[in-house]
């Protein structure tokens, strides 16, 4: 008697411009090991133009989701027919699901940074003051979920001010509720002496100097750039040279993935183990 033939692993893929360096397919091939979840999971480079026709054909093909990287989170927000709660509040999504009665789109990098700084670096942003630099799809996606962590101030400071207060504002009512003192700033004055901040900012990526103060970071407070390796790490830098801590943005990659998979998959994989596989296969490379 022959055994019956497995289905087909559910496919998956990392889609953006560029992609070539995404640690995803790495991570999500570890989840599927932990959760025993049969799964394929590659890159797609769309390039500069080619989201949409991108993501449309792949899901054409019969894939089951996606994630979507800078710069292409507000356009992945816009193709879906449901948005969850946090997705519609950032404007921008970083995953979608291809459901057969209308494509889901959610954005998990919030609640992904949030776990990465609370639970993997423990540090609790109760009553904090916090300094989230950059207002575009990386910054959207965060400001939700760190506002329900109750710091007791927020700042938003921005290249373009007016995305600043734009943010400020979608957000306004739900930091009122979480008694959180939220404004926008400008780079050259957000303040100063923040316990934790955070740069979802380009200037990484383009190799730009920092983009804030080096007073706007206290001397024992927290660092975090959401990019990793060589493009983190002059921000890191700054902030060790601050006497403070510095995290580059593996551990939030690797959690907010286990959101996406949980999505996904309707299981939630362990991160910890798996950002620690991360660190080591980075560091043999």
């Amino acid at each position: 008697m022959t055994s019956a033939a497995q289905p087909a692993p559910a496919r998956y893929a990392v889609i953006g411009h560029p992609v070539a360096h995404s640690r995803s397919p790495f991570i999500h091939a570890q989840f599927a090991r932990q959760t025993g979840q049969a799964i394929e999971y590659t890159r797609i480079d769309c390039g500069a133009d080619g989201f949409v026709a991108a993501v449309r054909a792949f899901a054409a093909g019969g894939a089951a989701g996606c994630n979507v990287t800078v710069p292409f989170k507000f356009d992945a927000a816009a193709l879906a027919a449901v948005r969850t709660e946090r997705a519609q509040l950032a404007g921008a999504a970083n995953t979608l699901r291809f459901d057969a009665d209308g494509w889901l789109a959610d954005n998990t990098d919030g609640v992904g940074l949030l776990r990465d700084i609370e639970h993997n670096a423990a540090f609790g942003l109760a009553g904090r003051r916090v300094l989230l630099v950059g207002a575009g799809g990386a910054g959207a996606g965060v400001l939700g979920p760190l506002l329900t962590a109750r710091p007791r101030e927020l700042v938003v400071a921005n290249r373009t001010p007016a995305r600043a207060h734009a943010l400020v504002g979608r957000h306004a009512s739900m930091a009122r509720e979480a008694g959180v003192t939220l404004r926008a700033a400008t780079l050259q004055a957000p303040g100063r002496s923040f316990d934790l901040v955070i740069n979802a900012s380009a200037s990484s990526l383009q190799g730009a100097a920092v983009p804030v103060p080096d007073d706007a970071l206290a001397r024992t407070g927290l660092a975090i750039d959401l990019m990793y390796g060589a493009a983190a790490q002059d921000f890191l830098d700054w902030a060790r040279r601050r006497g403070a801590q510095a995290r580059d943005g593996l551990g939030m990659l690797v959690e907010q993935a286990a959101e996406a998979f949980q999505l996904w998959r309707g299981v939630r994989p362990d991160g910890a183990p798996v950002l620690q596989a991360l660190r080591e296969h980075l560091a043999r490379a």
